[in-house]
């Protein structure tokens, strides 16, 4: 069975691959795609590994479509490259595929990038520590993720607010899966509100926030909703958990913010800038 991209496809996802020298870009379409935007990402993501330093393995790219045209940016590209081992991808929306395409080429060559910056720094600085030495990129020694502080002893000792920009929850988790970060709160772009995504303790993503229904073929798995409580409820409440984090609503303003436990064993609050 062909799809109107003319390529061979199983349970409605269309799977390619084509060589670029050595490099074998296999590419998955959801929805309408066409097969220029197929062969155009193909040779985007060929190019973008070609600044790699290191050999790259593999290289697969997702290309999706969302079935209603009125959805605003349903143009989904995701790309992953295996750079010695190394997992890097990135993720872009736009309105039509090639302006998605052209998203994803931009930032996968900064994660490239990126990656080789810290390469070279490791193999530049690494070794080992005497004494109470610490050199950047040394390997750290396994610890806690926050001093063991007893709870009567914390305080809100950080308050941090930012302008949250607008986006869906994958790209939120694609951009704190860069990030290297525990959670990442955001503005949804569907609600306007504020939500946070997570790793969800399985591999995947969760998200927490106003429940709306989103494209099946979202990456991010829905949580529970954010319960309404004063800061002193939101300490206890993190207490009594045992989470890095807690996100909820503020029960004067309904807008959402993370408390969370800081590495010195005493919180940090962050919320969103006024509007």
């Amino acid at each position: 069975m062909t799809s109107r991209t003319g390529l061979p496809t199983v349970g409605g996802v269309v799977t390619s691959s084509s060589g670029s020298g050595a490099l074998s870009v296999e590419v998955t379409v959801r929805g309408d795609v066409s097969p220029g935007a197929v062969d155009y990402a193909r040779s985007k993501v060929a190019h973008v590994a070609r600044y790699a330093h290191e050999p790259v393995l593999g290289a697969h790219v997702v290309l999706t479509v969302a079935p209603d045209p009125a959805v605003e940016r349903h143009a989904r590209a995701e790309a992953s490259l295996d750079v010695n081992g190394t997992l890097l991808r990135a993720h872009a929306l736009a309105s039509d595929m090639l302006s998605a395409v052209d998203l994803l080429e931009a930032r996968l060559q900064r994660n490239v990038a990126q990656h080789d910056d810290r390469a070279r720094t490791r193999h530049r600085w690494i070794g080992v520590a005497t004494g109470h030495e610490w050199r950047h990129g040394d390997l750290p020694s396994r610890r806690e993720d926050h001093y063991p502080r007893r709870p009567e002893e914390r305080e809100v000792v950080r308050r941090k607010t930012f302008a949250l920009e607008p986006m869906t929850p994958d790209e939120a988790a694609f951009d704190m899966d860069l990030l290297g970060h525990t959670f990442y709160l955001f503005t949804d772009l569907q609600t306007g509100r504020e939500a946070v995504v997570f790793r969800d303790g399985e591999g995947g993503f969760a998200t927490q926030g106003e429940q709306v229904p989103y494209s099946a073929t979202t990456l991010v798995e829905t949580a529970a909703s954010a319960p309404t409580l004063t800061e002193p409820e939101a300490i206890d409440r993190l207490n009594l958990s045992g989470e890095p984090f807690l996100f909820h609503l503020d029960p004067d303003t309904r807008r959402g913010r993370v408390l969370y436990l800081r590495y010195d064993g005493h919180y940090g609050l962050i919320t969103a800038a006024g509007r």
